[in-house]
């Protein structure tokens, strides 16, 4: 075991600042676990505000030292808030919750996730990630008796038929396992989010939805931006139009004003609750994706 001290913000939200449908870190208000596979083996991080300004950060396995050191990214320390300027709504949300962007700086974490959740309940996709983990992965290094996932070149000798006892069904099961054999071939240690995204769509099944919800996680991309999302497009047009319903367009359209952040400013949408409901809603068995989501 190797333990660390941090010293951060007063204002630091831990649940705000490490969050994410896709995001593989188990964090509470106080306390936040994470096991993962580092450059350096497993490891296991648990993090504990002990005061408004304190983090004690404990890790375990081969990949302690790793994770330490990612202490800082995933506190959201990395976060430039250059050229952020709120005004009107955006500005009222970021001065009641203001928050940092985390970064993970594990892709595979966030691939899993992302492609287990293009259109599927978050609570499916979770669940889906944590069998996978159990049944092909290894156990957690530490005291909390968690999972890893299987590595991607595990992943990719695996037929679409194993994932189905986890609820997944074969077309996203094959888009996983295509990205598993491509890992290795993908430059994620490019600082450029853009290229990544781009780099990642190439692969049949992964569209701009998948890539962004990679990018947001891995990287902390502040400009990330989900086309494709069921509910996005219309939780920001309410929240910065208050139109009920919203397109990808318009959306990128009220969004244009925040370039560079606009990651930031849909997280800051969402947080002020979702659109009015009505109109026709999404099965939760429909698995109609969008093409390349």
């Amino acid at each position: 075991m190797a333990r660390r001290s941090f010293t951060i913000a007063p204002d630091l939200n831990l649940v705000d600042t490490i969050r994410g449908a896709k995001n593989p870190v188990m964090v509470g208000p106080t306390e936040t676990w994470w096991s993962t596979r580092t450059p350096d083996g497993p490891g296991t991080l648990n993090i504990q505000r002990v005061s408004d300004v304190q983090i004690e950060a404990e890790a375990w396995g081969a990949g302690s030292d790793w994770l330490l050191h990612q202490v800082p990214g995933l506190l959201g320390q990395h976060d430039d808030l250059t050229g952020f300027e709120p005004s009107g709504f955006v500005l009222e949300q970021w001065r009641k919750r203001p928050f940092r962007l985390a970064r993970t700086d594990r892709p595979w974490d966030a691939i899993v996730g992302g492609v287990f959740g293009q259109k599927v309940q978050v609570a499916n996709a979770v669940k889906a990630r944590r069998l996978l983990a159990r049944k092909f992965g290894e156990p957690a290094p530490g005291p909390r008796q968690g999972w890893i996932l299987p590595s991607p070149e595990d992943v990719g000798q695996m037929a679409y038929h194993d994932f189905h006892r986890f609820g997944v069904e074969r077309k996203r099961a094959e888009i996983l396992i295509r990205v598993a054999r491509e890992m290795r071939r993908i430059p994620f240690d490019d600082a450029d989010s853009t290229k990544i995204q781009a780099r990642l769509e190439r692969i049949r099944g992964i569209g701009p939805w998948t890539s962004a919800m990679v990018t947001a996680v891995v990287y902390g991309d502040a400009d990330a931006v989900p086309v494709g999302d069921f509910h996005i497009p219309n939780t920001v047009s309410w929240a910065l139009a208050q139109e009920p319903r919203g397109t990808d367009e318009r959306m990128l359209e009220l969004l244009a004003p925040y370039s560079g952040h606009r990651w930031r400013v849909i997280r800051l949408a969402k947080s002020s609750g979702p659109a009015p409901k009505y109109g026709p809603k999404l099965s939760l068995t429909d698995d109609g994706m969008h093409k390349g989501r």
